[in-house]
Parts: structure tokens; sequence; C-alpha cells
């Protein structure tokens, strides 16, 4: 068995939820969402687990100070692959997987992200990412298998073909990687796009070129997969996890 460590990418502002809090802060039955991420961390039983912090990040430092986390700061914020690069310095002697998970999806169930571990760590693969279907999926990335179920193909919607916008399989920015080839590939990653932003999913792309083995674990429910961006959307999600108990 692999070992398994966590990297919690809390950093952003939040800035549909009306208000200057970090959005992983904003509250879910009295509890910060990223408690809820942590916990689920946790449950998988990582070795460690990193959170990405950026804006306002004492408070998410305060927030989480009882918790066993340690801080990576991610300042100025410049992408997602730029967040999980900041975490290179705790995985130094570290040869395991890196799980990384959004500090602003506290639906993830223990039972879906063990699916995507375990698919990852029986297959040896490099990397796996978590997906859903949609019956619309527009605005979504579309994931493309080839014929032995393998991923050849993350297609952001805007870039995509007719017929891979009629795929609805979408990447809903979950990963698990294997941690050496995962820092590796952060290096080659450029932020040659409209946002001058390094990408995660760049990451998939350098592994599909070199050859590498990606996996993709499709998830039943897309609810599981939703980000916080809004106050409705946190009302939302509160009803949600009061339904499961």
């Amino acid at each position: 068995m692999h070992s398994l460590s966590t990297v919690i990418m809390a950093a952003g502002k939040g800035t549909r939820m009306k208000s200057d809090l970090p959005k992983v802060l904003h509250k879910i039955n009295s509890r910060p969402l990223v408690h809820y991420v942590i916990d689920l961390a946790q449950a998988l039983n990582s070795e460690k687990i990193i959170l990405i912090v950026g804006h306002k990040r004492e408070l998410v430092q305060q927030a989480c100070a009882d918790l066993p986390v340690d801080f990576a700061v991610q300042e100025p914020q410049l992408g997602t692959g730029h967040a999980v690069q900041m975490t290179e310095p705790f995985f130094k002697e570290y040869s395991g997987d890196i799980l990384v998970l959004s500090g602003d999806v506290p639906l993830l169930t223990e039972t879906t992200l063990q699916e995507l571990v375990q698919a990852h760590q029986q297959n040896d693969a490099f990397a796996t990412l978590l997906t859903s279907e949609l019956k619309d999926p527009t605005g979504y990335g579309r994931v493309l298998r080839d014929a032995n179920d393998l991923v050849y193909k993350i297609v952001e919607h805007k870039d995509a073909i007719e017929s891979e916008r009629a795929i609805n399989e979408i990447n809903v920015g979950i990963y698990i990687f294997k941690a050496t080839d995962l820092f590796a590939a952060l290096k080659n990653v450029t932020n040659d796009n409209a946002q001058g932003e390094y990408y995660l999913p760049d990451v998939i792309s350098i592994f599909i070129n070199e050859g590498k083995k990606v996996l993709a674990v499709k998830t039943k429910n897309f609810d599981e997969t939703r980000g916080i961006n809004t106050i409705d959307q946190l009302k939302e999600a509160e009803t949600i996890l009061n339904q499961r108990r």
C-alpha cells in the first residue's frame, strides 16, 4: 500500500460570496467549509495534510490551528498549478501519492475518495482524476478516454470541437498523483494562457504526452463534487449535508 498525503487548496478570496472572508471559512452548520475537507483527509489516513493558504491566511490558520495540518503559503495566487507547487518543501523525502482537494468542496464522501485512491494505486497510475457525468456539461472540461479506458485528453469547453462537446463526462478538479512525478511535471507547466496562471490540469497533459498512465474514476453523484461559490450554493450544500444525517 502506497502512503497517501492530502493537499487542500484554500487560498482563494471567494469574491462571489459578497464578503471579504476567505471562502473556505464560510460556515455550514456552524463549521467552516474547510473543516469538512480536512475531516475527509483524516478519514483517509493521510500521512500529511497540507493546507494552501493565501487570502487573509492568518484567519484560515487561526480557524485550523487545532487540526493536524501544515500550512503552505501561496502569495501571490497564480493558479492551481502554482498553488500545489507551494507544497513541494513538505514532500522532499516523500515518494507516495498526493490527493489534491479543494477547501470549498465540502460534500465529497469518504467512499468516493476511497474508490479514487484504490483505482489509482491498484492500477499503478501516475495520475487519476475524479469525473462526473452531466446532462448539460456546458462550461466544463471534457474527459476523453481511449479504447483501454485511459484518459488521453482533457479539453476545456471553449477549446473543444463539436464531437468533444458532445461528451458528457467532465473533469471536477479532484486529483491524485504520484508525488515525485507531480512536482517534476509542475516545473514544466507554463502560464501561457489568457489569465497568465499556472493550471494543475496541465500536469495531466504533460503525463499523457510522456505516455504515463492517467485514469479517471466516475462518481455517480455530481452533487458531491460541487464547489461553493455563492451564498445560495452554501445553503444548498447545508441542506444536502443535513439530509444525509
